[in-house]
């Protein structure tokens, strides 16, 4: 039986990373909970069954010696709090994004491998069914020079938590949004090489409103853009194009997908089908129906099933978290300074 902590005491805690552990009772010890609110801490482990609050890792790490960490603090505290699990000897599920910069997650990635432990991060759009056929089924797209990542909202600035705050998050709808589809449109590209990105972004509208379809905030404190766009070139040719938003005057409330062009064949992840043209028409090569899925469960239970040995475990490690650190780190550099930023 594996012992778990959690750092962090939030509503993602609760809502995915203990309920997970919390369905396999046989297999996962719900060991303790840390947060700066030691109240808060405390009524955490009554309403999920952990069994001890602390308001320190470190005395954490040294009572209990949890095999698993999972990390739920703002993003800014992801760092030191991974790190500290990572020199413990504990393997760790940590939230996105891996950190606040590339290098932060370069040190992760790398300590976890010293370690001999097992790192990775809930990046959990990659885990869904239609990701999953998409890429068992790539190859029918032949040459993929296009694709394009969207992850836009038309009104959903998050009334809740520290997303508008820069300095705690290190940015808006691209680094707690924009990733997701980021990551899976790498993954189903298969994390090819990176030339160069360029981006540009906007704040024309959080710090003019104060009320969304995700609730209100202070605009006085609103310190992310609330768009940015971008592009990534890779070495071997093809592009991706990069769409983010918290809030966006389109006509949808959400757009959330990966669209991928390829000599052969086209694809969408959401919904997924995969297509082609025969003589001007629209011809479906494959699809997949929508169905309910619990993706974090799915993210939670491969990284679980890699420290069992499981070979065929898929995880976003540390390495393709620090590739995509990297790349949210240079579009974000290359919309300072208004500039191609090579990488």
């Amino acid at each position: 039986m594996k012992k778990v902590a959690i750092v962090g005491a939030g509503q993602v805690a609760e809502k995915v990373h203990a309920a997970y552990y919390q369905t396999k009772p046989e297999a996962f010890h719900l060991a303790a909970v840390v947060d700066p609110d030691l109240a808060r801490g405390e009524l955490f482990c009554q309403k999920n069954q952990f069994q001890k609050a602390y308001t320190a890792i470190e005395k954490m790490l040294i009572e209990v010696q949890p095999d698993i960490v999972s990390i739920c603090t703002p993003n800014r505290f992801h760092y030191e709090n991974v790190m500290r699990a990572l020199e413990a000897g504990c393997s760790v599920f940590c939230e996105k994004p891996p950190a606040m910069t590339s290098g932060e997650a370069q040190a992760m990635w790398k300590r976890a491998e010293e370690k001999g432990v097992v790192l990775a991060y809930d990046l959990q759009h990659r885990y869904s069914p239609e990701a999953q056929m998409l890429k068992e089924n790539i190859y029918l797209l032949g040459d993929i020079y296009y694709s394009e990542a969207n992850a836009l909202r038309r009104s959903g600035v998050p009334g809740w938590g520290n997303f508008i705050d820069k300095a705690l998050q290190g940015g808006g709808p691209l680094i707690d949004y924009g990733i997701h589809m980021l990551d899976t449109a790498l993954y189903l590209l298969d994390f090819p090489t990176i030339k160069a990105v360029s981006a540009y972004q906007y704040q024309k509208i959080g710090p003019k409103k104060n009320l969304g379809t995700l609730g209100s905030w202070d605009p006085k404190k609103y310190t992310v853009e609330d768009s940015l766009f971008g592009t990534v070139e890779f070495e071997a040719g093809g592009i991706l194009r990069l769409n983010t938003s918290f809030a966006l005057n389109i006509q949808s409330d959400r757009v959330l997908d990966v669209q991928l062009c390829g000599d052969q064949a086209g694809a969408n992840l959401y919904p997924g089908k995969i297509y082609t043209d025969q003589a001007g028409e629209l011809e479906v090569i494959k699809e997949i129906a929508s169905t309910e899925s619990n993706n974090h469960f799915t993210s939670i239970d491969h990284f679980c099933r890699k420290l069992a040995g499981d070979p065929h475990a898929m995880i976003a490690d540390g390495r393709q978290g620090f590739i995509i650190q990297r790349v949210i780190e240079a579009l974000y550099q290359s919309a300072e300074i208004g500039g191609k930023v090579e990488l």
